[in-house]
């Protein structure tokens, strides 16, 4: 037993927090429908980048550009976040956001073209981002209460799957209709409503156990350090960083998912058997891409069948597990579909089955992080969250471009469905391992947290 409150009349997700707080209400709504324009901003700079260049390794230089201003505002936003008034830090930090999005528009509309400008202009968006998001994430425990933390959590996961799926399609066709300065346009509107939110909230300012002013903090080298002090005491915060990071480096597939595309179709199309007007290997590229992402929100719809587990610790545990095992099964699904497509007879059946096991691992990933980022919240005193919700950023971000380098290098040598399924595995077993030299951390209640 998870410590599960059974009730039968609760599956789709507990919206009870943006019913008990209106400031939580507020953000949450802003939040979703910026999320949606911010991701119609990143995919359409991509596009942007391509359009002028031609050059896919310039469009992957716009991740370094966004990946280091995030994990060094990351860590250190974190700690302003614990010193500062955090409604201030949130609503200034979303401020440089949008302004900076309002620069990227006036990019578009006045004809610029100039790709170091968006690189710039995208570093200082992850920059403020890498300020902004540990902020929001210390903040939501002052709005809804702890015991509300898991579904809050589900919800703001739930958005994000949305914005995650719709943000990429929405993109593509509004940069062909409307071109790139109304897609931007669109970002910068919906961002005010994030803007109003914040600046709706009240003052929060972080809660020091000393009683100790909270002006007479510096922010500096030292409070960031303190944050990993901290840390480094405290086994099942610390655990929950470290499954995270095994899931990422041994199993996250997209780094193989276009070479699968193209094999899962097989040579057939490559010696133009069936071609047509759209290539079928984008498609299922397609499909694998979206498999996680739509997992994901699946398990954000449902998430009332599992937020109210207290046991959270092997809540973490198992999902990270579901990830392996569903990864494993993607990756021999995939090398059976491999091996239909190059007899000739491509598998529409494995293609399926390969997706289905994506979208049960983007479902088991969506769970872990929902119990990861609520356990952070719960055992983590209030003066310290915003730095701990910092390193959190940055493993969620820093793990899966990890994870791409290792599977991108493997598959090179062994082959893509192969390093998917040995990865999944290994997974498990690290995680297994990991676990058992901290056999506390799956005694973790939520009833009674302790870091």
């Amino acid at each position: 037993m998870l410590g599960y409150a059974v009730k039968v009349s609760t599956i789709f997700a507990d919206i009870t927090p943006l019913k008990v707080s209106r400031d939580y209400r507020r953000l949450w709504i802003g939040n979703s429908l910026s999320a949606i324009g911010t991701q119609l901003t990143l995919v359409a700079v991509s596009l942007e980048i391509f359009a002028l260049t031609g050059s896919s390794a310039y469009v992957g230089l716009l991740g370094a550009f966004a990946l280091v201003p995030l994990i060094i505002t990351g860590l250190y936003g974190g700690a302003i976040a614990d010193h500062v008034d955090r409604r201030k830090v949130a609503l200034y930090s979303a401020l440089v956001l949008w302004l900076t999005t309002v620069a990227i528009c006036l990019h578009a509309w006045l004809g610029i073209e100039n790709i170091w400008l968006l690189y710039g202009l995208i570093a200082i968006h992850s920059g403020a981002s890498g300020i902004n998001q540990p902020t929001r994430g210390a903040i939501i425990p002052a709005l809804v209460g702890t015991e509300l933390l898991a579904s809050a959590n589900a919800l703001n996961m739930l958005s994000m799957s949305i914005s995650m799926m719709l943000g990429p399609l929405l993109a593509g066709g509004l940069v062909a209709t409307i071109g790139y300065s109304w897609t931007y346009t669109i970002d910068a509107v919906t961002f005010l409503l994030t803007l109003y939110a914040v600046y709706r909230l009240p003052a929060l300012p972080p809660v020091h156990p000393d009683g100790e002013p909270v002006s007479d903090r510096k922010v500096g080298l030292r409070s960031v350090w303190e944050g990993f002090q901290f840390l480094a005491t405290r086994k099942n915060l610390r655990m929950t960083f470290i499954l995270d990071i095994i899931a990422m480096a041994t199993a996250f597939p997209r780094a193989v998912l276009p070479a699968m595309g193209v094999l899962i179709i097989g040579s057939s199309y490559a010696q133009g058997v069936g071609r047509s007007t759209d290539d079928p290997a984008e498609l299922v590229t397609g499909l694998l891409l979206a498999g996680i992402a739509a997992g994901a929100f699946i398990a954000g719809l449902f998430s009332g069948t599992f937020t109210r587990i207290t046991a959270q610790g092997k809540a973490v545990y198992w999902s990270i597990v579901v990830w392996g095992l569903s990864i494993a099964l993607f990756g021999f699904f995939g090398w059976l579909a491999i091996r239909s497509a190059a007899s000739g007879e491509p598998s529409l059946m494995l293609l399926c089955a390969a997706v289905a096991m994506l979208m049960v691992a983007g479902a088991a990933d969506s769970v872990s992080g929902i119990f990861r980022n609520t356990i952070l919240q719960t055992a983590t005193p209030d003066h310290l969250r915003g730095r701990l919700q910092g390193v959190f950023i940055v493993v969620v971000a820093g793990g899966p471009r990890v994870g791409e380098m290792l599977t991108g290098a493997v598959s090179a040598g062994i082959g893509e469905a192969v390093t998917m399924m040995l990865g999944g595995l290994l997974c498990v077993i690290a995680a297994t391992l990991a676990v058992r030299l901290v056999p506390g951390f799956l005694r973790y209640d939520s009833r009674t947290p302790v870091a």
